[in-house]
């Protein structure tokens, strides 16, 4: 998996063109990076940017930006309604995929460390990176703002995790850290801002404060702000909201002529969009108000809109697997295009960042893969037309639970399809990309093959080669053992759908169980004929002992497989 994350650098500067598009430039230009948005404001006086990449990339884009912050920015004169300490203010690390939060917190020290260093300013840490509990909230770090940093940094306490404990006027301080991904949500009310700000105060995790417990006057929170990675300068004392990770507020949005509850859930892991969308439903009915869809705002992770969509199928006992069909799913029940389309590709991170699919091979059309497989090359070879056989083999068993299940003569073997077809359709697509990474993983050895001898076994030259190589033959096993472990998932599948599938598609399953034990078979000679050449003689028992165990039952399976077949 292609790891990704995203940067969110807050500038103090939202009102000259000319430095918000060099500091913009600055990212976009750092190879890896990916500008999403840049959000200003005139009133705040402060740049939002959004971008992601992979690690290095991303510290590389945020220290580019942090650079053009360093030249243009001076905060001597800067007023905003915004709080803010430092010229580049913030700058969270959030993972998106294939990343964990422990990767950001390691991410945002080095930024951290580099950018005291390079630009001799002062560095906190703040949220999950934080080393003490008392710098963990950003307002924490921020009391005072930049006019007060100045005595700030002269206590001991407030000493910078990272560059000098000095005062630097033009700059002022930064934080960074890692926090989740913070979704700013919308929930359109067909009422008035005072309705849909007493549902927010009774959803939101910071609840009331004595003021609004006593029925005074709501004391609305700046959205812009709070999704500016401001923390609620209120003091809540009384009673809490419902919904943890949840900040919020209701306004009414004259564009629209309806009023909402405007929240930034700040993990969406805890509270959930539909999590929050369902419980302004029920507030809403409480208070005779309608509810009209909802948007979110900005940018949003592809599992966030996934858990909606499986929950919804799991309320309404749905059967839904595709991808596509999910998103189609929760962007219907959510209302998400009641203000302007949602548009997946131009919405969720992984769409925005998806680079073009790396597979000549299983790109190809079928004519073009066998004569590349029959030409004199050494790849690709068996490895890749195993991976090919066996997901045609997982493909075949998906198309006749597929072809079965909602046929109303075959209504009592729906069960039966219904608990396989998410798998089968799953392990197929997984299996597709084995094609290419088979051939790939070949050349990875001949690199090592094709590297300069040296003269004798103590040579840098003979090491560097020997070492090369035996990577490269642990990649060539690993490969086709994930084939045969993605495959081998397929057979309980294939076992109990047997009996219950559409006697048309008898032979297509009798076709895929043997294209599969194939496959299976295929990719376990292109791990045994390399196991030999392991010099790691631990590592070559071990992965022998588990593919020949892989190959046994695919042998076994098979022919209960075909058994099965015989009863329908």
């Amino acid at each position: 998996m292609r790891k990704i994350v995203e940067c969110v650098p807050n500038f103090s500067e939202g009102r000259n063109k000319e430095i918000i598009d060099a500091i913009a430039d600055a990212i976009r230009k750092t190879k890896g990076c990916t500008l999403l948005d840049v959000d200003s404001g005139q009133s705040t006086n402060r740049t939002v940017y959004t971008f992601v990449g992979e690690p290095d990339s991303v510290v590389e884009g945020a220290l580019a930006a942090a650079r053009v912050g360093r030249i243009k920015i001076d905060m001597h004169e800067h007023k905003g309604e915004h709080p803010r300490f430092g010229a580049m203010d913030v700058c969270p690390f959030i993972p998106v995929a294939g990343v964990t939060m422990q990767d950001c917190v390691e991410i945002s020290k080095r930024f951290a460390a580099r950018a005291a260093e390079e630009l001799n300013v002062p560095v906190f840490l703040y949220e999950e990176a934080a080393e003490h509990d008392y710098r963990r909230k950003l307002p924490d770090i921020r009391k005072g703002e930049y006019e007060g940093l100045e005595e700030r940094l002269k206590d001991p306490r407030w000493k910078p995790d990272f560059g000098p404990a000095k005062f630097v006027p033009e700059w002022g301080a930064t934080a960074t850290g890692a926090r989740m991904f913070l979704i700013a949500y919308n929930v359109n009310i067909l009422g008035t801002s005072n309705q849909a700000h007493r549902i927010a105060l009774n959803l939101r995790e910071a609840g009331r404060s004595e003021n609004e417990n006593r029925g005074g006057e709501a004391q609305l929170v700046d959205n812009q702000g709070e999704q500016r990675e401001c923390g609620e300068n209120i003091d809540f004392k009384n009673q809490s909201g419902r919904l943890k990770d949840v900040k919020g507020m209701g306004w009414f949005v004259d564009e629209y002529n309806m009023a909402q509850v405007t929240v930034n859930l700040t993990n969406y892991k805890v509270t959930p969009i539909h999590v929050l969308f369902e419980e302004v439903k029920r507030e809403a009915a409480l208070l005779n108000v309608g509810v009209a869809g909802s948007e979110i705002v900005g940018i949003v992770p592809l599992e966030s809109i996934l858990m909606a969509a499986d929950y919804y199928i799991e309320q309404e006992k749905l059967f839904v697997y595709e991808e596509d069909q999910k998103l189609r799913l929760a962007i219907e029940r959510l209302g998400l295009n009641s203000i302007t389309p949602f548009k997946p590709k131009e919405r969720i991170i992984e769409y925005i960042v998806a680079e073009p699919l790396d597979e000549p091979l299983a790109g190809m059309s079928v004519r073009a893969f066998i004569e590349e497989i029959s030409a004199r090359t050494v790849a690709p070879g068996g490895g890749s037309a195993s991976a090919a056989m066996a997901a045609m083999g997982v493909g075949l068993g998906s198309m006749a639970a597929k072809i079965t299940n909602g046929v109303r003569k075959f209504e009592s073997s729906q069960p039966y399809m219904q608990k396989h077809i998410p798998l089968l359709h799953d392990l197929t697509r997984k299996l597709i990309p084995m094609i290419d990474a088979d051939t790939s993983a070949f050349n990875e050895y001949m690199q090592g093959f094709r590297m300069p001898k040296g003269t004798g076994d103590d040579d840098p030259v003979t090491q560097a080669r020997t070492a090369k190589m035996q990577a490269g033959l642990k990649t060539a096993i690993n490969v086709p053992l994930t084939t045969m472990r993605l495959a081998d998932l397929a057979w309980e599948a294939l076992c109990e759908i047997a009996p219950h599938i559409n006697p048309a598609s008898k032979s297509d399953l009798e076709v895929g169980a043997r294209a599969l034990e194939t496959g299976i078979w295929g990719a376990f000679r292109n791990v045994s004929i390399n196991i030999k050449d392991i010099e790691d003689k631990t590592f070559g028992a071990e992965i022998l002992k588990d593919a020949e165990a892989i190959a046994e039952r695919a042998r076994v399976k098979f022919i209960e497989v075909l058994s099965k077949l015989t009863k329908i």
